[in-house]
């Protein structure tokens, strides 16, 4: 069962990402995902970025663009207030994070989020309660296999024997 997640906009956007075939399978996969469990989370600027984004970068069409805009309201959507954006400015300046990466994590602390799905910060670090994971992040070999190969791999200026 999936947990209440927030989308950031690079999410989406990989919905729309010819040239990587396995983000957009796993942005595909996401999606459904939530929009089943009725989970996902997005805020109007995660709306915003990904109209913008999609038009200009990758070429889709306007009316396009909107209808996607549309099912993705489908989610909760969360409209920010000023108390929003004076708590996105403190975690901007106490925590070092671009204003507009503290005001999705803003959003998603106010919609009681307990993940939010981006590439854009630390897989695996806490932000105001909510866990930052990076759908995206392929598997990390085991310590072993990471020793293993490191052992394997001659080192610049060394001749193997």
């Amino acid at each position: 069962m999936s947990v209440r997640s927030f989308f950031d906009t690079n999410v989406l956007v990989y919905l729309d990402d010819p040239s990587a075939p396995k983000k957009q399978r796993r942005a595909l996969d996401l999606y459904a995902e939530h929009r089943r469990a009725g989970t996902g989370v997005i805020s109007i600027q995660v709306l915003q970025e990904y109209f913008a984004t999609v038009t200009r970068k990758y070429a889709v069409d306007a009316a396009s663009a909107r209808r996607k805009v549309e099912l993705f309201a489908e989610f909760d959507v969360v409209v920010p207030d000023v108390s929003d954006v004076l708590g996105a400015i403190d975690l901007h300046r106490l925590r070092g994070l671009s204003f507009w990466d503290a005001m999705v994590v803003s959003a998603a602390k106010q919609a009681g989020c307990a993940v939010l799905l981006t590439e854009d910060l630390q897989d695996g670090r806490e932000l105001e309660g909510l866990r930052v994971v990076n759908p995206f992040r392929a598997e990390v070999p085991a310590a072993h296999e990471r020793a293993a190969a490191y052992r394997t791999k001659a080192r610049p200026g060394r001749r193997r024997r």
